[in-house]
């Protein structure tokens, strides 16, 4: 855990993150200071900022308050009063500390952005007149103009304290210069951070970590603080190499816990285009977290679905409601369309569940029936509710909503009567002990556009359901009947042992299969979450049992692992092909419960495992195994010859990811639900619910990819000579080395522009990287004595270094120099198994 919280720039694609304020002894280091958190008597909301209705100095436009200190923000400067901590000994003192934006325009446009729906209210005195009720709150605060093309924005992330400077393209970076009053001295320690040395104890903020973003890919560049001043700071940007290669981690965003004192279990989710994530499961706790307003606030039952809509940071909750009536329900499938209304199915044993007037089927069937509810997006009414089952067992596990607002769910019946339409594609019951069912159902809930079976002799479920942008259902599931309604062009027309998953995609209108086919080998398999781009290739999970389940040649994992894997297959638009299928296991039970796709054809896979050898990535949030059973999160590339990521996700206890879907951003994140029967299951700071309810709970997590800098490299850069530049010649010698891939860079660099007198000489050195006969290293330096940052570029063309090169850039300034005018450059390579360095050249 982060002991700052922690702000960005982003700058035409260049993002720079800082650390914002934290207080301790002057004395400590900066990653031992306290964090400041919010006060506990904002209970589990975000930090948030008023707007200045009189109840503060008319200078001040919005009011932030935290643990120990107060922010106030005015048209110049940010004022922060700061409490020392208890037990230091400054105790109960306040210092002061103003931030101002030297060079800044001295009359910004400031407003609030993204309002709160709560208020505050001050009622201090015995005068009216000067109460102050419903005073707006906000989530953000934007200075529009700071500088010239940059905007200065205020916000918080998981109740910490953040503010970003936005800059569009073409914009220096080098504007942006903080002033500080208040502090006694300021310093850079030699981690980079900025330390603000008070009479109450030590302000820090962390040392820029600065990258560039193109196409959703994020690469680090070497940036930090430099003092200007005494007084001053100013943040310099070292040139960017897009040659760098990446790696790619997954950071758990946000992790929740979400549960009362009973069983509590998040069986699907779903996000809207905000990053509001909605969840859908069952709970037994009369107090699972409902805040009033919300639809149903009470529990009635033995057991009632739940519906729970959680803001983009997981540190709140937008709404959450039982749904259920006097008896049983299970919240089984979530969808959301784009203007924030939930869909919800399961299945529910109550007569007396919530329907609405005029909607399909207000009145209970069966011996239970699925349910279809519609919530409006403050999840204060139903937008409509109703029953959909006949005389039998029906069960809705899937809903999918389409652009016209029509919901089409899928799950099991056993019911001979279950509502179907004139023209559907089988309208009678197959036979066996239950059938599938596909239906969709109109705008209003009021009528079926379509209802089908689906099945044959045996026994049929639909699991999972996916809608493409043309209304096609894709279903999957699982089936014992030999006589399963397939296609011809189907890549596999008959049953491949005693059960198999199936894939079957429906038209618009319910009436002809676009291919239905059989996925399974000579085992059993079950069919339990399917996905589709919008190329139409559908994406399955589940388990599988079958040694010769089918896989393609080049697939990630090609044999079975243990007694059951879970497995991952993508199947083309026809349904006459595989595009890939995987096994994706360990040598135990390994079951995928819930896949998702990205906008490039990544598929997001979650669910079970017991196998302490899961493939895992080295990045990973969790490489190890934890507990009884774990849930697990992977990511699998488009081709799905390779895994992107791969974490277990658990603690001690029982953990199962039910469920994973993703949202629409150029770098996705993952959100996922499931169970969790670990006190200990990883949660993040702030989140909404960070400790164990108890029995079982749901949790929520959302992981979001993180580019990091490219792996270390060990080896050796040596050089000298001279180069070309405007004007004249440069002179360099340099020598770079790191012993081990954890250890530290060692080096000199010396630099000088004959033409215009520029002296560089290396301070430090943050990273090399040696790629073939290139390699890059950068630090910070000085430049004729002031305090600088370098990146240097070097190419080893072999002897006699004629086609050598050698290029610097200082400051983010235009690279100068190139190919060598004298002198040579040696790129030294430590090979595993080797003693020495091997030069590259041999």
């Amino acid at each position: 855990m982060s002991p700052f919280p922690i702000f960005w720039l982003i700058a035409a694609n260049i993002a720079l993150q800082l650390l914002g304020w934290s207080a301790a002894n002057a004395d400590d280091k900066v990653e031992r200071l306290p964090q400041v958190r919010v006060s506990e008597t904002y209970g589990r909301l975000p930090l948030y900022f008023e707007a200045n209705r009189g109840q503060t100095d008319p200078q001040v436009k919005f009011i932030s308050r935290g643990d120990g200190y107060v922010l106030f923000l005015t048209s110049r400067e940010a004022v922060l009063a700061l409490n020392a901590p208890t037990g230091q000994p400054a105790e109960g003192a306040q210092t002061v500390v103003r931030m101002r934006f030297v060079g800044a325009d001295s009359e910004p446009r400031v407003s609030g952005e993204e309002e709160s729906p709560g208020k505050a209210n001050y009622f201090i005195g015995n005068d009216p007149a000067k109460w102050r009720p419903n005073v707006p709150t906000y989530a953000k605060v934007r200075y529009e103009g700071i500088y010239p093309g940059i905007d200065l924005i205020y916000h918080s992330t998981r109740r910490q304290l953040e503010y970003d400077f936005v800059l569009r393209p073409d914009v220096n970076p080098n504007t942006i210069v903080l002033g500080f009053e208040g502090a006694d001295r300021l310093e850079v320690n030699a981690r980079g951070d900025l330390v603000l040395h008070t009479a109450a104890g030590a302000v820090g903020q962390r040392k820029p970590v600065i990258y560039q973003e193109h196409d959703g890919i994020r690469k680090e560049i070497p940036g930090g603080f430099v003092l200007t001043d005494k007084q001053q700071v100013s943040v310099r940007v070292a040139a960017y190499d897009t040659s760098q290669p990446l790696v790619i981690d997954p950071i758990l965003f946000y992790s929740t816990f979400l549960g009362g004192r009973g069983d509590d279990t998040g069986l699907r989710v779903a996000v809207d285009t905000a990053g509001n994530a909605y969840v859908t499961g069952v709970t037994t706790s009369i107090d699972f977290p409902t805040p009033p307003g919300t639809l149903q606030t009470t529990f009635g039952g033995a057991a009632h679905a739940f519906v729970t809509k959680l803001n983009p940071t997981g540190s709140g909750i937008v709404y959450s409601a039982y749904l259920g009536g006097s008896a049983e329900e299970n919240g089984l499938g979530i969808a959301v369309d784009a203007a924030g209304n939930a869909y919800v199915t399961g299945l529910t044993g109550s007569s007396n569940f919530p329907t609405t007037p005029g909607a399909f089927q207000t009145t209970f069937a069966g011996v239970e029936d699925a349910f279809v509810t519609k919530l409006d997006p403050t999840g204060s009414a139903l937008v409509y509710s109703t029953f959909l089952g006949g005389g039998g067992f029906d069960e809705g596990t899937a809903i999918g909503v389409d652009a016209a607002g029509n919901a089409h769910v899928t799950g099991l019946t056993g019911s001979s009567n279950f509502p179907t339409t004139p023209g559907a594609f089988q309208t009678t019951f197959a036979g066996g002990s239950f059938d599938a069912f596909v239906t969709k159902l109109n705008f209003t809930g009021s009528a079926l556009v379509y209802s089908t079976f689906f099945g044959g002799s045996g026994f049929d479920r639909g699991v999972g359901l996916a809608v493409d942008a043309a209304g096609n259902a894709y279903v999957t599931g699982l089936t014992d009947s030999s006589n399963l309604p397939t296609t011809a062009e189907a890549f596999q027309t008959t049953i491949g042992g005693s059960s198999d998953a199936f894939v079957t995609k429906l038209d618009p209108a319910g009436s002809v299969l676009a291919y239905s086919s059989y996925l399974g080998g000579s085992g059993q398999e079950d069919g339990l979450g399917i996905a589709v781009d919008t190329a139409g290739n559908a994406y399955v999970t589940g388990r599988t049992g079958s040694t010769n389940f089918p896989t393609t040649s080049r697939a990630f994992q090609t044999t079975s692992g243990g007694s059951d894997d879970a497995f991952v297959t993508k199947i083309a638009p026809t349904g006459s092909a595989l595009v890939y299928s995987t096994y994706l296991g360990g040598s135990s039970f390994d079951r995928g419960f819930g896949i998702a796709v990205d906008a490039a054809g990544n598929a997001y896979v979650t669910g079970e495992t017991l196998s302490s050898n899961f493939p895992t990535t080295p990045e990973a949030l969790q490489t190890t195994f934890a507990g009884v059973e774990d849930a697990f999160v992977t990511k699998l590339d488009p081709t799905g010859s390779r895994v992107v990521y791969s974490t277990y996700l658990g603690g001690s206890g029982y953990d199962l990811g039910a469920a994973v879907t993703v949202d629409a951003l150029p770098n996705p994140s993952a959100y996922v639900t499931g169970l969790t029967g670990s006190a200990d299951f990883p949660t993040t700071e702030g989140a909404f619910q960070i400790t164990f309810g108890g029995g079982v709970d749901a949790f929520v997590a959302k992981i979001t990819d993180v580019v990091l800098p490219p792996p270390p490299t060990v080896g050796k850069v040596t050089g000298g000579g001279a180069v070309r530049v405007t004007g004249g010649i440069g002179s360099f010698r340099f020598v770079v080395q790191r012993q081990a891939p954890d250890g530290s860079i060692h080096g000199a660099l010396h630099y000088v522009n004959h033409a215009s007198g520029t002296k560089v000489h290396g301070v430090t050195f943050d990273s090399l990287v040696i790629t073939g006969d290139m390699a890059t290293f950068c630090g910070t330096c000085t430049n004729n004595g002031v305090p600088c940052i370098f990146t240097a570029n070097v190419t080893d063309g072999g002897e006699p270094g004629t086609n050598d090169s050698f290029t610097i850039s200082v400051d983010g300034d235009s690279p100068e120099g190139g190919t060598l005018r004298s002198g040579s450059i040696q790129i030294h390579r430590h090979m595993q198994g080797q003693r020495d360095d091997s030069d590259v050249r041999r």
